[in-house]
C-alpha cells in the first residue's frame, strides 16, 4: 500500500469494465484483468509491473489466475475490506 502504483492498480481493478472493457480474452469482471492491460493502463514495462501485482498478491489484496499463456488479476475484496477495518481500528483515538 506504500506505492502510488499499486494504489493505481486497485482503483483500476475496482471497476473493471469501465477500464478494461476491451480485454477480449476473458470477462475482465469475472475472470479478471489481464496483467498486460495493467502495465500498458500504468504505462510502464511488464517486469514493473509483474513486481507490483505480486506484492499486491502476496498481501492478500489480489488474486491471479491463469489461463493458457495470460495471467489474470482480480481484486479481493474481503481481504481489502479486512484491511481497511484493521488499518481503522489501528489509527482510531484510544484512550
Amino acid at each position: 500500500m506504500a506505492s502510488e502504483q499499486r494504489l493505481k492498480i486497485l482503483q483500476l481493478l475496482a471497476d473493471p469494465h469501465l477500464y478494461f472493457g476491451q480485454q477480449w480474452s476473458a470477462d475482465p469482471v469475472e475472470f479478471g484483468v489481464c496483467m498486460t492491460l495493467i502495465a500498458e493502463a500504468l504505462n510502464i514495462a511488464q517486469p514493473t509491473a509483474s513486481r507490483h501485482l505480486a506484492i499486491l498478491n502476496e498481501a492478500g489484496f489480489i488474486r491471479v489466475s491463469k489461463h493458457q499463456k495470460w495471467a489474470y488479476c482480480k481484486r479481493d475484496e474481503a481481504e481489502i475490506r479486512d484491511y481497511v477495518r484493521w488499518l481503522g481500528s489501528q489509527l482510531s483515538v484510544r484512550e
